[in-house]
């Protein structure tokens, strides 16, 4: 059991909860009368762990017990076990990365001397870990490099449902490594795009400048780089709409941003770019070519071909 699960015996237990013994229950005699891991249920507490529970059996005989010889019915059926040595860490999941980009400032092209290299990408591991009960993790972090990645099948869900983050992961420029599965997701990643970005990006940017409005108001700050990506990401909705194709370089709006970023823009003359966006992001929204879904088809038939993939490995 790991250490996080040991029980808490400092606490006092209620009536009605259903143990289960860890000790064998003895007559006064000394002979055993139940044995271990007997069910019963708490039908008298005590004040304090100096004394003992009455425990009540199924067929109505009582016993007392103090809590180190109790233990929560619910908490024994956990499946809490130490991983094996054999099973790998989250590290170790690294040999299993099919594919590394670089996001964030630098892709955009609203880096400065002072922002950090942003790696994201997709990890598939072997069909042994994910038939095992330690299963895989959904995303794997290391925090001092920035990277992060998802195992396959989160990645695709989340791109199914429009996250900015993981679109731009399949149109950012710069791309480090990308194996034969990743090369064909990144042919197809025009499947993932539907009407879905409108209501995510939109949704999104309107809740967190209802945020900075607050913030304005009670602090009388901002965090102007949030602001800048926040129009940024109504720019990138707009071009997905209207275009087809996620945008992550700004390109021709660099300079407008970048004013922002450094706080020489007043507020109103950000919300009133930002209001019209919101306009334009309407009005692509109606004219779009683009579905109402993505492609769910297409994403299940990649994914179970991909899980094969590393079957046959």
């Amino acid at each position: 059991m790991n250490e996080s699960n040991q029980p808490n015996f400092h606490l006092i237990l209620p009536v009605g909860t259903q143990v289960v013994t860890l000790v064998e229950v003895r007559s006064k005699n000394g002979s055993a009368i139940r044995r271990s891991g007997s069910v019963g249920k708490i039908t008298k507490s005590p004040t304090d762990n100096q004394h003992a529970y009455v425990v009540q059996f199924p067929d109505g005989d009582e016993a007392r017990l103090h809590r180190q010889e109790l233990a929560i019915r619910k908490h024994m059926q956990q499946v809490t076990f130490d991983r094996p040595d054999a099973a790998l860490d989250d590290s170790q999941l690294d040999a299993f990365i099919i594919y590394r980009c670089i996001v964030g400032s630098r892709a955009y092209g609203l880096e400065v001397e002072a922002s950090d290299v942003d790696y994201r990408g997709i990890f598939l591991p072997p069909a042994d870990l994910h038939w095992s009960l330690y299963g895989v993790p959904e995303q794997i972090e290391h925090t001092e490099s920035e990277e992060c990645y998802w195992e396959l099948q989160k990645f695709m869900v989340l791109a199914l449902k429009a996250n900015p983050n993981v679109l731009e992961c399949l149109y950012t420029p710069l791309v480090e490594h990308a194996n034969p599965i990743a090369q064909e997701l990144l042919e197809n990643r025009g499947r993932f795009l539907s009407k879905l970005v409108y209501q995510t990006y939109n949704g999104y940017v309107m809740s967190q400048f209802r945020k900075l409005e607050q913030d304005l108001r009670t602090r009388g700050e901002l965090k102007w780089k949030h602001v800048m990506h926040l129009v940024r990401l109504l720019l990138s909705g707009v071009t997905v709409l209207e275009e087809q194709f996620v945008p992550v370089r700004v390109g021709e709006h660099r300079d407008r941003l970048m004013a922002i970023r450094n706080g020489e823009v007043t507020w109103d003359d950000v919300n009133v770019w930002r209001l019209d966006l919101h306009k334009r992001f309407d009005q692509a929204c109606a004219d779009t070519s683009l579905p109402e879904r993505p492609d769910y088809e297409w994403a299940n038939d990649f994914l179970v071909k991909a899980r094969r993939s590393v079957v046959a490995e």
